[in-house]
């Protein structure tokens, strides 16, 4: 452990004592600059940086409330905007806003749209209309995330792992991916997919299911689907997402998400 994470793991165990402001205000600084994150790829797997969640949440108990103004916006926070957009390499549609201690890397695209503290979002990355992208969240390179989007965040508890999102994967409009699921490289999730750590995802490609929660497998193809319950008052349909597909060298060229459901027989539209 590094004396920066002991001095924030310090104040976090201790909230009956001031947090090391000069500690939590150094590590979302490493936070907004990309150089540590919440949570990063270890193999097959994801490691989570606890130490840097407790950060985020003693930031709130550090900062006090502040008044803002961006042309003729007022905002009235604890936390500041991010900054810096032209020399990152990143383009902000108005009024798309981004708080300060979320990483956006080069060529990212923010359409009107929002981004919480303490997500990482990777390159060449579009973030659409409307869709937000919670706190901690961790967003890979090329992923295109689609018109009203979204992505839970969540920062409590602080080993919690954060919604993945794997690097060339395309979230289709209206979808919530939410309570830590982690979304395969180069996955496709159809237009309102509804995505939760309960949430089954059956792949029916084969001869019998195969169910996952919690996940979804890469370059999988997604779209909503139900399954019956017994319940007393009778027979329902929970929602789950139906694996139909997967990506293949011939659909990686297709830009558009309904292509590459016509090509596997569903079209959303």
């Amino acid at each position: 452990m590094t004396d920066l994470e002991a001095r924030v793991h310090a104040s976090f165990v201790a909230p009956d004592r001031p947090p090391d402001a000069e500690a939590v205000e150094e590590t979302i600084r490493l936070l907004d600059a990309g150089e540590i994150r919440v949570a990063e790829p270890d193999g097959d797997g994801w490691r989570v940086n606890g130490w840097v969640k407790e950060a985020v949440l003693l930031f709130f108990r550090v900062r006090g409330l502040e008044r803002m103004e961006v042309g003729p916006f007022e905002y009235h926070d604890r936390l500041p905007l991010k900054t810096g957009y032209e020399a990152a390499g990143v383009r902000v549609v108005p009024p798309a806003a981004a708080r300060y201690g979320a990483f956006l890397s080069p060529g990212v695209v923010m359409m009107p749209s929002y981004v919480n503290i303490g997500a990482w979002v990777g390159p060449r990355t579009m973030i659409d209309t409307w869709a937000t992208v919670g706190s901690c969240a961790q967003i890979g390179a090329d992923v295109h995330l689609s018109g009203g989007v979204g992505i839970g965040g969540v920062l409590e508890p602080p080993q919690a792992a954060p919604v993945i999102v794997e690097d060339g994967a395309f979230v289709g409009s209206r979808c919530v991916v939410v309570e830590g699921v982690r979304v395969g490289r180069e996955a496709v999730i159809g237009t309102g997919v509804v995505l939760t750590a309960s949430t089954p995802v059956i792949d029916v490609t084969g001869a019998s299911p195969v169910e996952h929660r919690g996940e979804v497998p890469a370059r999988a193809i997604v779209i909503p689907g139900s399954r019956p319950r017994e319940f007393p008052a009778g027979s329902y349909g929970l929602p789950c997402g139906l694996i139909i597909g997967y990506r293949t060298p011939g659909t990686d060229d297709k830009v558009r998400l309904n292509d590459l459901l016509r090509e596997h027989g569903v079209a959303m539209s």
